[in-house]
Protein backbone atom coordinates (compact mmCIF):
# COMPACT_ATOMS: atom_id res chain seq x y z
CA UNK A 1 0.00 0.00 0.00
CA UNK A 2 1.45 3.07 -1.59
CA UNK A 3 1.42 6.28 1.02
CA UNK A 4 -1.53 8.21 -1.24
CA UNK A 5 -3.36 4.93 -0.55
CA UNK A 6 -2.77 4.86 3.10
CA UNK A 7 -3.71 8.76 3.65
CA UNK A 8 -6.92 7.92 1.60
CA UNK A 9 -7.91 4.88 4.31
CA UNK A 10 -7.05 7.49 7.16
CA UNK A 11 -9.48 9.90 6.17
CA UNK A 12 -11.88 7.44 5.03
CA UNK A 13 -12.07 8.76 1.65
CA UNK A 14 -14.11 6.38 -0.63
CA UNK A 15 -13.92 6.57 -4.41
CA UNK A 16 -16.74 7.60 -6.28
CA UNK A 17 -19.06 4.62 -7.49
CA UNK A 18 -18.90 3.98 -11.35
CA UNK A 19 -21.99 2.89 -13.33
CA UNK A 20 -21.74 -0.76 -15.00
CA UNK A 21 -22.38 1.86 -18.83
CA UNK A 22 -20.40 4.68 -19.12
CA UNK A 23 -21.63 5.43 -22.59
CA UNK A 24 -17.62 5.92 -23.72
CA UNK A 25 -17.54 4.06 -27.03
CA UNK A 26 -20.35 6.36 -27.76
CA UNK A 27 -19.02 9.56 -26.61
CA UNK A 28 -15.88 8.19 -28.65
CA UNK A 29 -17.55 7.70 -31.57
CA UNK A 30 -19.24 11.43 -31.48
CA UNK A 31 -15.76 12.65 -30.85
CA UNK A 32 -14.24 10.73 -33.79
CA UNK A 33 -14.79 13.82 -36.92
CA UNK A 34 -12.54 15.49 -34.41
CA UNK A 35 -9.95 13.65 -35.46
CA UNK A 36 -8.95 14.55 -39.13
CA UNK A 37 -8.61 18.39 -38.12
CA UNK A 38 -6.27 17.63 -34.96
CA UNK A 39 -4.06 15.47 -37.43
CA UNK A 40 -4.01 18.35 -39.74
CA UNK A 41 -2.88 20.63 -36.78
CA UNK A 42 -0.43 18.66 -35.77
CA UNK A 43 0.91 18.23 -39.15
CA UNK A 44 1.04 22.13 -40.03
CA UNK A 45 2.53 22.57 -36.96
CA UNK A 46 5.21 20.40 -37.82
CA UNK A 47 5.74 21.62 -41.31
CA UNK A 48 5.63 24.86 -40.28
CA UNK A 49 8.42 24.65 -37.50
CA UNK A 50 10.48 22.79 -39.93
CA UNK A 51 10.11 25.27 -42.81
CA UNK A 52 11.17 28.44 -40.76
CA UNK A 53 13.72 26.30 -39.01
CA UNK A 54 15.27 25.80 -42.59
CA UNK A 55 14.03 28.88 -44.95
CA UNK A 56 14.64 31.65 -42.04
CA UNK A 57 17.22 29.72 -40.11
CA UNK A 58 14.91 30.11 -36.72
CA UNK A 59 15.66 28.22 -33.30
CA UNK A 60 13.22 25.42 -32.90
CA UNK A 61 11.54 27.47 -30.20
CA UNK A 62 11.30 30.58 -32.45
CA UNK A 63 9.70 28.43 -35.07
CA UNK A 64 7.50 26.57 -33.07
CA UNK A 65 6.10 30.03 -31.80
CA UNK A 66 6.28 31.41 -35.16
CA UNK A 67 4.23 28.40 -36.76
CA UNK A 68 1.30 28.51 -34.08
CA UNK A 69 0.25 32.04 -33.99
CA UNK A 70 1.24 32.34 -38.03
CA UNK A 71 -1.31 29.45 -39.40
CA UNK A 72 -3.81 30.58 -36.50
CA UNK A 73 -3.84 33.70 -38.00
CA UNK A 74 -3.07 36.03 -34.46
CA UNK A 75 -0.93 38.03 -36.44
CA UNK A 76 2.27 39.50 -36.48
CA UNK A 77 5.20 41.29 -34.65
CA UNK A 78 7.05 39.36 -32.25
CA UNK A 79 9.91 37.95 -33.93
CA UNK A 80 11.66 39.60 -36.87
CA UNK A 81 8.82 38.47 -39.84
CA UNK A 82 10.09 42.28 -41.73
CA UNK A 83 13.26 40.39 -42.63
CA UNK A 84 11.37 37.51 -44.12
CA UNK A 85 12.91 36.33 -47.70
CA UNK A 86 10.68 35.63 -50.23
CA UNK A 87 10.46 32.15 -49.82
CA UNK A 88 9.40 33.03 -46.43
CA UNK A 89 6.52 35.08 -47.07
CA UNK A 90 5.45 32.71 -49.56
CA UNK A 91 5.04 30.05 -46.79
CA UNK A 92 3.87 32.05 -44.36
CA UNK A 93 1.06 32.93 -46.87
CA UNK A 94 0.25 29.35 -47.58
CA UNK A 95 0.37 28.72 -43.64
CA UNK A 96 -1.70 31.08 -42.97
CA UNK A 97 -4.52 30.09 -45.90
CA UNK A 98 -3.90 26.43 -44.78
CA UNK A 99 -4.75 27.06 -40.97
CA UNK A 100 -7.84 29.03 -41.74
CA UNK A 101 -9.22 26.06 -43.52
CA UNK A 102 -8.31 23.70 -41.20
CA UNK A 103 -10.26 26.32 -38.11
CA UNK A 104 -13.04 26.40 -40.75
CA UNK A 105 -13.77 22.89 -41.05
CA UNK A 106 -12.90 21.92 -37.28
CA UNK A 107 -15.78 25.08 -36.69
CA UNK A 108 -18.05 23.50 -39.21
CA UNK A 109 -17.99 19.87 -38.00
CA UNK A 110 -18.52 21.36 -34.13
CA UNK A 111 -21.18 22.84 -35.65
CA UNK A 112 -22.60 19.72 -37.32
CA UNK A 113 -22.42 17.55 -33.93
CA UNK A 114 -23.98 20.16 -32.15
CA UNK A 115 -26.81 20.57 -34.18
CA UNK A 116 -27.17 16.82 -34.75
CA UNK A 117 -27.71 16.62 -30.74
CA UNK A 118 -26.56 13.14 -30.03
CA UNK A 119 -23.34 14.45 -28.16
CA UNK A 120 -25.47 16.48 -25.96
CA UNK A 121 -28.14 13.65 -24.87
CA UNK A 122 -24.79 11.17 -24.51
CA UNK A 123 -23.53 13.41 -21.70
CA UNK A 124 -26.31 14.05 -20.28
CA UNK A 125 -27.11 10.78 -20.13
CA UNK A 126 -23.58 9.58 -18.78
CA UNK A 127 -23.71 12.61 -15.68
CA UNK A 128 -26.95 10.80 -15.07
CA UNK A 129 -25.57 7.27 -15.08
CA UNK A 130 -22.63 8.35 -12.76
CA UNK A 131 -25.78 10.00 -10.30
CA UNK A 132 -27.70 6.43 -10.34
CA UNK A 133 -24.29 5.04 -9.78
CA UNK A 134 -23.78 6.71 -6.54
CA UNK A 135 -27.31 5.58 -4.88
CA UNK A 136 -27.83 2.30 -2.53
CA UNK A 137 -30.80 0.52 -1.90
CA UNK A 138 -32.73 2.58 -4.28
CA UNK A 139 -36.09 1.42 -6.08
CA UNK A 140 -36.22 1.53 -9.10
CA UNK A 141 -39.81 2.36 -10.51
CA UNK A 142 -40.89 0.92 -14.01
CA UNK A 143 -43.60 2.91 -16.52
CA UNK A 144 -44.37 6.30 -15.27
CA UNK A 145 -48.33 6.73 -14.78
CA UNK A 146 -50.29 7.71 -11.88
CA UNK A 147 -49.74 5.03 -9.68
CA UNK A 148 -45.82 5.55 -10.40
CA UNK A 149 -46.56 9.73 -9.09
CA UNK A 150 -48.09 9.05 -5.78
CA UNK A 151 -45.61 5.72 -5.30
CA UNK A 152 -42.62 8.62 -5.82
CA UNK A 153 -44.05 11.13 -3.87
CA UNK A 154 -44.06 8.55 -0.62
CA UNK A 155 -40.58 7.50 -1.29
CA UNK A 156 -39.44 10.74 -1.38
CA UNK A 157 -41.31 11.55 1.90
CA UNK A 158 -39.76 8.24 3.24
CA UNK A 159 -36.03 9.81 2.31
CA UNK A 160 -35.84 6.49 -0.41
CA UNK A 161 -34.00 6.51 -2.80
CA UNK A 162 -35.38 5.81 -6.79
CA UNK A 163 -34.94 5.46 -10.09
CA UNK A 164 -37.94 5.95 -12.50
CA UNK A 165 -37.65 4.05 -15.65
CA UNK A 166 -39.83 4.25 -18.82
CA UNK A 167 -38.96 3.75 -22.79
CA UNK A 168 -41.10 7.25 -23.92
CA UNK A 169 -39.33 9.96 -25.12
CA UNK A 170 -41.71 12.20 -22.87
CA UNK A 171 -40.19 11.21 -19.62
CA UNK A 172 -37.46 13.73 -19.85
CA UNK A 173 -40.53 16.22 -19.64
CA UNK A 174 -42.25 14.32 -17.00
CA UNK A 175 -39.00 14.32 -14.91
CA UNK A 176 -38.87 17.93 -14.69
CA UNK A 177 -42.54 18.36 -13.75
CA UNK A 178 -42.50 15.85 -10.79
CA UNK A 179 -38.60 16.29 -10.30
CA UNK A 180 -37.42 13.55 -10.76
CA UNK A 181 -34.12 13.59 -10.39
CA UNK A 182 -32.85 10.24 -11.51
CA UNK A 183 -34.47 8.40 -14.02
CA UNK A 184 -34.09 6.70 -17.58
CA UNK A 185 -35.85 6.83 -20.78
CA UNK A 186 -34.99 2.94 -21.77
CA UNK A 187 -36.99 -0.39 -21.82
CA UNK A 188 -36.74 -1.61 -18.49
CA UNK A 189 -37.08 -5.33 -19.07
CA UNK A 190 -33.77 -5.18 -20.89
CA UNK A 191 -30.39 -6.29 -19.26
CA UNK A 192 -28.64 -2.53 -20.62
CA UNK A 193 -31.20 -0.98 -18.87
CA UNK A 194 -30.93 -3.08 -15.65
CA UNK A 195 -27.03 -2.18 -15.92
CA UNK A 196 -27.98 1.38 -16.18
CA UNK A 197 -30.27 1.59 -13.21
CA UNK A 198 -27.46 -0.24 -10.93
CA UNK A 199 -29.77 -2.99 -9.91
CA UNK A 200 -26.92 -4.65 -8.36
CA UNK A 201 -27.09 -2.01 -5.51
CA UNK A 202 -30.56 -1.96 -5.76
CA UNK A 203 -33.14 -3.13 -2.60
CA UNK A 204 -36.08 -3.69 -5.07
CA UNK A 205 -38.12 -2.70 -8.21
CA UNK A 206 -41.48 -1.87 -8.62
CA UNK A 207 -43.05 -2.14 -12.07
CA UNK A 208 -46.29 -0.35 -12.56
CA UNK A 209 -47.11 -0.80 -15.99
CA UNK A 210 -51.42 -1.12 -17.30
CA UNK A 211 -49.65 -4.20 -19.24
CA UNK A 212 -49.79 -7.29 -17.32
CA UNK A 213 -47.64 -9.04 -20.28
CA UNK A 214 -45.21 -5.77 -19.34
CA UNK A 215 -44.93 -6.36 -15.43
CA UNK A 216 -44.81 -10.40 -16.30
CA UNK A 217 -41.99 -9.77 -18.82
CA UNK A 218 -39.91 -6.87 -16.38
CA UNK A 219 -40.38 -9.51 -13.51
CA UNK A 220 -38.71 -12.16 -15.56
CA UNK A 221 -35.98 -10.62 -17.03
CA UNK A 222 -35.31 -9.31 -13.27
CA UNK A 223 -35.35 -12.52 -11.89
CA UNK A 224 -33.07 -14.15 -14.07
CA UNK A 225 -30.80 -11.37 -14.07
CA UNK A 226 -30.23 -11.89 -10.68
CA UNK A 227 -29.62 -15.73 -11.13
CA UNK A 228 -27.03 -14.75 -14.09
CA UNK A 229 -25.26 -11.98 -11.73
CA UNK A 230 -25.27 -14.78 -9.08
CA UNK A 231 -26.64 -12.07 -6.43
CA UNK A 232 -26.37 -12.83 -2.58
CA UNK A 233 -29.90 -11.43 -1.85
CA UNK A 234 -32.83 -11.65 -4.08
CA UNK A 235 -34.76 -8.36 -5.02
CA UNK A 236 -37.97 -7.36 -3.16
CA UNK A 237 -40.52 -6.88 -6.42
CA UNK A 238 -43.97 -5.62 -6.30
CA UNK A 239 -46.76 -5.32 -9.00
CA UNK A 240 -49.42 -3.87 -9.77
CA UNK A 241 -52.21 -6.03 -11.33
CA UNK A 242 -55.17 -4.30 -12.99
CA UNK A 243 -57.58 -7.64 -12.32
CA UNK A 244 -57.54 -9.62 -9.17
CA UNK A 245 -57.23 -12.95 -11.25
CA UNK A 246 -53.45 -11.51 -11.82
CA UNK A 247 -52.52 -11.45 -8.22
CA UNK A 248 -52.13 -14.83 -8.08
CA UNK A 249 -49.98 -15.56 -11.91
CA UNK A 250 -47.47 -12.18 -11.24
CA UNK A 251 -46.96 -13.84 -7.33
CA UNK A 252 -46.49 -17.41 -8.97
CA UNK A 253 -43.63 -15.56 -11.56
CA UNK A 254 -41.63 -13.96 -8.93
CA UNK A 255 -43.41 -11.21 -7.77
CA UNK A 256 -43.04 -10.56 -3.76
CA UNK A 257 -46.07 -8.41 -3.33
CA UNK A 258 -48.67 -7.60 -5.96
CA UNK A 259 -51.58 -4.74 -5.69
CA UNK A 260 -54.70 -4.46 -7.11
CA UNK A 261 -56.28 -1.36 -7.22
CA UNK A 262 -59.36 -2.94 -7.24
CA UNK A 263 -59.18 -5.02 -4.65
CA UNK A 264 -57.86 -2.24 -2.41
CA UNK A 265 -60.10 0.05 -3.13
CA UNK A 266 -62.98 -2.56 -2.37
CA UNK A 267 -61.07 -3.03 1.29
CA UNK A 268 -61.56 0.22 1.64
CA UNK A 269 -64.81 0.76 1.02
CA UNK A 270 -66.01 -2.15 2.71
CA UNK A 271 -63.85 -1.21 5.90
CA UNK A 272 -65.62 2.18 5.91
CA UNK A 273 -68.92 1.06 5.92
CA UNK A 274 -68.41 -2.28 8.44
CA UNK A 275 -66.02 -0.40 10.95
CA UNK A 276 -65.71 3.78 10.35
CA UNK A 277 -63.74 4.86 13.18
CA UNK A 278 -61.60 2.05 12.53
CA UNK A 279 -60.65 3.46 9.06
CA UNK A 280 -60.24 6.78 10.75
CA UNK A 281 -57.83 5.28 13.03
CA UNK A 282 -55.91 3.58 10.16
CA UNK A 283 -55.82 6.67 8.50
CA UNK A 284 -54.52 8.68 10.89
CA UNK A 285 -52.00 6.01 11.90
CA UNK A 286 -50.62 4.70 8.95
CA UNK A 287 -51.02 7.30 6.05
CA UNK A 288 -49.81 10.08 7.75
CA UNK A 289 -46.13 11.14 7.16
CA UNK A 290 -46.12 13.66 10.08
CA UNK A 291 -47.15 10.74 12.82
CA UNK A 292 -44.22 10.01 15.07
CA UNK A 293 -45.11 6.29 15.26
CA UNK A 294 -44.61 4.06 12.46
CA UNK A 295 -45.29 0.27 11.70
CA UNK A 296 -42.79 -1.99 10.49
CA UNK A 297 -41.74 -5.85 10.22
CA UNK A 298 -38.18 -6.74 11.57
CA UNK A 299 -36.52 -10.30 9.98
CA UNK A 300 -34.32 -11.72 13.22
CA UNK A 301 -31.00 -12.98 11.35
CA UNK A 302 -29.68 -16.51 12.11
CA UNK A 303 -26.99 -15.32 14.22
CA UNK A 304 -28.88 -12.98 16.46
CA UNK A 305 -28.59 -13.81 20.03
CA UNK A 306 -32.57 -13.65 20.14
CA UNK A 307 -32.58 -16.86 18.00
CA UNK A 308 -34.44 -19.29 20.11
CA UNK A 309 -35.44 -17.17 23.25
CA UNK A 310 -39.06 -16.66 24.47
CA UNK A 311 -40.40 -12.75 23.74
CA UNK A 312 -40.43 -12.07 27.45
CA UNK A 313 -36.64 -12.83 27.73
CA UNK A 314 -35.66 -10.54 25.07
CA UNK A 315 -36.88 -7.26 27.11
CA UNK A 316 -37.37 -5.54 23.57
CA UNK A 317 -40.64 -3.27 25.15
CA UNK A 318 -38.50 -2.33 27.71
CA UNK A 319 -34.98 -1.52 26.28
CA UNK A 320 -35.89 0.20 22.87
CA UNK A 321 -40.20 1.37 23.87
CA UNK A 322 -41.33 -0.87 21.31
CA UNK A 323 -44.15 -3.00 21.09
CA UNK A 324 -44.22 -6.48 18.99
CA UNK A 325 -47.81 -7.13 17.99
CA UNK A 326 -47.00 -10.09 15.39
CA UNK A 327 -44.65 -12.43 14.47
CA UNK A 328 -44.79 -14.09 10.94
CA UNK A 329 -42.54 -17.66 11.19
CA UNK A 330 -40.23 -18.44 8.20
CA UNK A 331 -42.61 -20.44 6.77
CA UNK A 332 -45.19 -18.02 6.62
CA UNK A 333 -47.46 -18.47 9.42
CA UNK A 334 -48.62 -14.97 11.06
CA UNK A 335 -49.16 -14.64 14.98
CA UNK A 336 -51.35 -12.08 15.86
CA UNK A 337 -50.52 -10.08 19.46
CA UNK A 338 -47.85 -13.05 20.43
CA UNK A 339 -47.89 -13.49 24.20
CA UNK A 340 -44.19 -13.56 26.22
CA UNK A 341 -43.65 -17.56 25.66
CA UNK A 342 -43.96 -17.42 22.04
CA UNK A 343 -40.39 -18.51 20.46
CA UNK A 344 -38.35 -16.37 18.56
CA UNK A 345 -37.14 -18.82 15.81
CA UNK A 346 -34.58 -17.66 13.16
CA UNK A 347 -35.35 -15.59 9.95
CA UNK A 348 -38.85 -15.09 11.77
CA UNK A 349 -40.13 -11.18 11.60
CA UNK A 350 -41.41 -9.18 14.33
CA UNK A 351 -43.83 -6.68 13.59
CA UNK A 352 -43.06 -4.12 15.50
CA UNK A 353 -44.57 -0.40 16.67
CA UNK A 354 -43.01 2.56 17.58
CA UNK A 355 -41.37 5.84 16.67
CA UNK A 356 -38.72 5.49 14.11
CA UNK A 357 -35.97 6.01 16.24
CA UNK A 358 -37.02 3.20 18.28
CA UNK A 359 -37.65 1.26 15.64
CA UNK A 360 -34.08 1.78 14.48
CA UNK A 361 -32.91 0.52 18.15
CA UNK A 362 -34.54 -2.75 17.51
CA UNK A 363 -33.27 -3.65 14.49
CA UNK A 364 -29.56 -2.63 16.00
CA UNK A 365 -30.62 -5.05 18.85
CA UNK A 366 -31.44 -7.75 16.99
CA UNK A 367 -28.60 -7.89 14.75
CA UNK A 368 -26.21 -8.58 17.71
CA UNK A 369 -24.66 -11.41 17.88
CA UNK A 370 -23.98 -11.70 21.40
CA UNK A 371 -26.56 -11.35 24.20
CA UNK A 372 -26.86 -7.14 24.85
CA UNK A 373 -25.79 -5.82 28.43
CA UNK A 374 -28.59 -3.88 28.27
CA UNK A 375 -30.82 -7.01 29.36
CA UNK A 376 -28.85 -6.94 32.79
CA UNK A 377 -30.72 -3.57 33.83
CA UNK A 378 -34.08 -4.64 31.97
Amino acid sequence: MNLLEKIRVFLHWESSPKPHITLNSELYSQLLPFRTPLILVQMLMLIGTLGYIYIENYSIMDAIFQSGYTFTTVGFGSLNEKDFSATGQIFTITLIILGFTVFSLALGIVVDVIKKGELNRILKERRMLYSIARLKKHFVVCYHNDYALEVTKELRKNHIPFVVVDPREEIHEWAKKYNYQTYLQAEPHAELTMLKAHLSSAKGLITLSDSISDNIALIASVRLFEKEHELPKPYYIISSAESVSDVDKLKKLGADTVVSPTKLTAQRVSAMAARPDMENLLEEFLYKSDNPLNMEEIEVPKYSWAVLKKLRETHIRDITNTSVVGITKKEGKFMAMPKGDVLITSECKLLVIGTQKDIQATKDLLRKRDKPKELKFA
